[in-house]
C-alpha cells in the first residue's frame, strides 16, 4: 500500500494525503481495520489475480441504507492504469451493493480533472449528472466535483 499510497501522481485526485512514511500508511490500516471492527464501511482491497499482490482499493466511501444509496470510490497504483482493473474490481463493489445491501442508487464523485476515474465510472454504466460545485474541500481547497450514478435496475440491464 506504501508503494502507491507514497505515489503523488496516485494521490493527485483522491482525498487523502500522498504517504510521506510507511507510518501513515500503517495509520491508515488501523483506520480500515478500526472501521471493519465496528462494521463500518472500510475499503477493500484489489489484488493483482496473478500474485496476490495488493495493488489499490475499492469501498463505499459513504452508506446511507436509509436511502438505499451509497457512493464508491477507488484508487489504484499507478503500474496498472489503463488496463480495466479498476472497472473490474468497482463493477463487483456495484453488484454486491445491489446484491446484498439493498441499495437502488449508487454514484460517485471525482476532481475535474480526474479524467481517469471519469472514464472509470463511464465504463462502469454510470451516467454523469453534473459538476457540483465546491462540493468537497480537499487539498487545502474547495474542489469541484463531476457526479456520476447507476440505479440497480440499469445495472441489471447491463450484466
Amino acid at each position: 500500500m506504501f508503494e502507491y499510497g507514497s505515489d503523488e501522481d496516485v494521490s493527485r485526485y483522491v482525498t487523502w494525503d500522498t504517504h510521506k512514511t510507511t507510518n501513515d500508511t500503517k495509520d491508515f490500516i488501523e483506520f480500515v481495520l478500526s472501521n471493519y471492527e465496528k462494521c463500518e464501511v472500510a475499503p477493500w482491497g484489489i489484488e493483482l489475480k496473478e500474485t496476490g499482490k495488493l495493488i489499490g482499493t475499492v469501498d463505499f466511501v459513504s452508506w446511507s441504507p436509509h436511502h438505499n444509496n451509497a457512493e464508491i470510490g477507488y484508487v489504484l497504483s499507478r503500474a496498472y492504469w489503463g488496463m480495466g482493473i479498476t472497472t473490474e474490481a468497482a463493477n463487483e463493489l456495484i453488484r454486491f451493493g445491489f446484491d446484498h445491501m439493498e441499495l437502488v442508487r449508487i454514484q460517485s464523485r471525482c476532481f475535474i480533472k480526474n479524467t481517469g476515474s471519469e472514464r472509470v465510472m463511464e465504463k462502469l454504466g454510470m451516467t454523469f449528472e453534473g459538476i457540483v460545485r465546491k462540493g468537497m474541500f480537499a487539498k487545502g481547497k474547495h474542489q469541484d466535483l463531476k457526479l456520476y450514478s447507476i440505479l440497480k435496475e440499469e445495472f441489471t440491464r447491463l450484466v
